[in-house]
Formats: C-alpha cells, structure tokens, sequence
C-alpha cells in the first residue's frame, strides 16, 4: 500500500512510518523542515517538505495514498484549528484514515480498567469531535497511552528532572497511574489498524500495566543515576513548570486495550517501564546528545 504520514519527523510519526515501510509499504513522510529530509530518505521514506497550514504542499503525496495517517501535533494557539483542517483534507480525499489521539481522552478513570465505550471527562473536548469526524467517515481513531522509548515521550521530563536537579519530578504524591505502552509496541498497531482493521473504529494502545507513576520514576532516576530519588509537585507548582500539560501528568488512569488484541491480534512485546527504565535512559540520553536527523 501507499502510506502518507503527517509528523514523519516527530516522535511519534517517525515510528509509524517505519514501521510501515519495514512491512514493505511505500511511505511518505510530510516535515515542516527541509534539513530533516535526509533523515527520511535515509529510511527509505519519500520526504514531503511542507505543513499543515498549506494543504498545497503536501496534497500531491496523500492524494494518491492508500491510507492517510495524522499524527502531526503543533502545539500553540493554531493547535486546534489546524488539526480540524488536516482531518477535514483527510476525509475529503476518501482514502482510509487513521487519527492519532490519546488516552488523556478519557479523564480521570478511577480504579478499574476502562474500554473505548466509556465516556469520561476529555482534557481536550475539541479532539473528542476530531475523533467522531474520523469515526462517521469510517477512518480508524487510535488512543495511545503515555508512550516512551527512543527520544523519551513523556519519561523524558523524568531524565531531565534527575539530571538537571538529582530527582525525577512528579505531580501529586506518585499514587497515580499511567497507562503505558512502548513506542514500538505503538508503531506495531498503527500498521496492523492500517492492515486489518474494521472500519469506524476507535482502539487503546496500551501495555496493561499498572505501575503508579512515583514507582515508574524512581525506576527512571535509578536509570540515571540519581539512587531512585524523586521529588513531588503540586499541581499549581506542575503548572508553572509544564503549563496544561501538567493536568494530564496528574491523572490516575488504568485503559485497556483488549480491543485491539482480540480484534488485530496485536499484543505489546514490551513488559513495561519499569523493566526497561535502564535501556529508555540511554536511548533518551543519545537522542538528546546526537544532532537533529
């Protein structure tokens, strides 16, 4: 198939497209920078140089795409607006679409695992409507779960913690809990939803643990040699170092994902964060050292 990516260069993207081109699909990766082109190339991934605020400079390359996949994110005042655009060029274009959303999705969940079905208190209300406009039109809606690995994800905010100040930051007193899943693990859903799965679908990406996040950053400062030390914030104080973000660091959220297993025979390979705090860090630590790609 031809796959067209949004984000080829982000965290996130990079993976995906990856991972489809490792499983022999021809990719095309959208960059809003001309040097990170070659790094795409490289990968044997056909680089788009453009952005999501001009349709124009990459409608050539998804028009012709099998299946679309959005997993660009411009955080700012546009944020919003331009991902609504991007969905709307997507469905206009007929092809299959997979839209990258997240677990945050869900709000507070409480003490037992939630599925898709449920209806909790979105961080991001306007993402829940991108989701449906996805959904109607029969695309695929994928919600991951704080991922790590590679350049970090969010347990990058514990390695630099520990090595800027000699302790892992954590909002709250450490009680709650992420719903984790692996970079990898992640890139592997995006390519059997493209694959296999049904249309109009909503699927979890998480790994099934349920590790509290005080736990999972003494296992990240351990990794960066800082003894286990973490350090605990108040959300006011989460606030003034990571803006909205912090909201979402406070959650305590358990997500299953055994729609996905059952419906995509898809299972994470990955036992964890905690298992692999020590292989995370050092990935998180050449990312940050080496020069952009």
């Amino acid at each position: 198939m031809k796959i067209f990516v949004t984000g080829a260069t982000g965290y996130i993207g990079r993976a995906v497209a990856e991972a489809f081109r490792r499983r022999g699909h021809r990719v095309a990766g959208l960059t809003r920078s001309a040097a990170k082109a070659p790094g795409l190339e490289a990968r044997e991934i056909e680089a788009v140089v453009g952005n999501m605020r001009d349709y124009r400079t990459w409608r050539s390359a998804a028009k012709d795409a099998d299946v679309l996949v959005h997993c660009a994110v411009e955080y700012g005042a546009e944020y919003q607006a331009l991902d609504l655009a991007t969905v709307e060029a997507f469905l206009a274009l007929r092809a299959k679409t997979l839209y990258t959303s997240g677990v945050w999705q869900y709000g507070p969940c409480g003490s037992k695992p939630v599925s898709e079905a449920y209806e909790g208190k979105p961080l991001l209300p306007w993402r829940s409507e991108h989701e449906d406009l996805v959904l109607k039109a029969k695309g695929i809606v994928l919600r991951p779960g704080c991922v790590y690995g590679g350049a970090g994800g969010l347990t990058g905010l514990w390695f630099q913690g520990t090595l800027e100040k000699k302790a892992a930051p954590v909002v709250g007193d450490g009680t709650n809990r992420w719903a984790m899943i692996h970079l990898d693990d992640l890139a592997e859903l995006y390519v059997r939803a493209a694959e296999s799965a049904p249309k109009g679908e909503l699927f979890n990406a998480t790994d099934g643990t349920r590790v509290k996040t005080a736990e999972m950053a003494a296992a990240a400062s351990r990794a960066a040699g800082a003894g286990g030390k973490i350090k605990t914030l108040t959300l006011a104080e989460a606030e003034n170092l990571y803006g909205g973000l912090a909201h979402g660091l406070a959650l305590d959220q358990l997500v299953d994902s055994s729609k996905a297993v059952k419906l995509l025979t898809w299972k994470p390979r990955f036992s964890g964060f905690v298992d692999h705090a020590d292989r995370a860090f050092s990935a998180w630590k050449a990312h940050t050292q080496a020069p952009a790609a």
